[in-house]
């Protein structure tokens, strides 16, 4: 697994004469994880879906290592970028082993059984994500938190060099969320993904973009953007931001007795 880099360029999407998302443009170099953040509504899960190509842009262009994404054969491109979506759905009538095997498929053949590799890349995969005791259960009878790391595991079958997450920490526990982010950290692959936790934002991702009403109010660093003034801009609430005397990433606590309506 090799990494990709991802540029976004001058992308806008509408529905109908709303803009989702207008004039946005950030790249991804190989091997960095890059967060989105913003309130919801912001733009954060449009931009995905035009990135992994459910939503083709209205203007500008998403390029996958220099190659506009919606030129690109569908085979090609799943061999390349993984997708999580949030809401993927419950109604897999398979085992979660089953499930996570349907990550290999865009590296077989129409009629090709599972080999010995495949076997061992679903098995490491759901080790990674903690889910090895769930291999056999029925997807559809899992707990939310229990799904999502399923389908993270899915993607981590794939081998990506381009892996687009929307919300991966949805319905996990703090253990799962730590272990999961930790997993993508260490990836030899590139990684955009869309977060609600700033503090997990700051002390996962290389650098964040920050979305407010479809348009990047902010990028750089997590100690450039993550600053008091930028987040009662963007969320309408009062923050005291330090530096973690651990971690050495910004730690942000917010004031909700002060926060105002945005």
């Amino acid at each position: 697994m090799s990494a990709t880099e991802l540029h976004v360029e001058d992308v806008t999407l509408t529905a109908g004469a709303h803009h989702l998302v207008r004039d946005v443009s950030l790249n991804v170099r190989p091997g960095e994880v890059v967060g989105l953040v913003g309130p919801n509504g912001s733009g954060k899960s449009s931009l995905l879906r035009a990135v992994y190509r459910v939503l083709r842009p209205d203007a500008g262009c998403v390029r996958v290592d220099g190659t506009d994404a919606w030129s690109l054969p569908v085979r090609r491109l799943a061999r390349t970028l993984a997708a999580v979506v949030q809401d993927a759905g419950a109604d897999f009538d398979l085992t979660v082993r089953e499930v996570v095997a349907m990550g290999r498929t865009p590296h077989k053949r129409l009629l090709d059984g599972d080999s010995a590799e495949d076997n061992r890349l679903v098995e490491s995969a759901l080790e990674a994500v903690d889910s090895v005791g769930l291999a056999d259960r029925t997807f559809d009878r899992l707990s939310g938190g229990e799904r999502q790391r399923v389908l993270i595991a899915r993607a981590l079958a794939q081998q990506p060099s381009l892996l687009a997450l929307d919300e991966p920490t949805n319905h996990l526990d703090v253990r799962h969320q730590l272990e999961v982010l930790g997993v993508l950290r260490r990836l030899p692959a590139t990684v955009l993904v869309a977060l609600h936790d700033l503090n997990l934002a700051a002390y996962y991702c290389d650098r964040l973009y920050v979305l407010r009403d479809g348009e990047v109010a902010a990028s750089g660093t997590p100690a450039d953007v993550l600053t008091p003034r930028l987040l009662d801009e963007v969320y309408g609430v009062a923050a005291e931001v330090a530096v973690h005397p651990r971690t050495g990433a910004p730690q942000v606590t917010f004031l909700p007795e002060k926060a105002r309506l945005a």
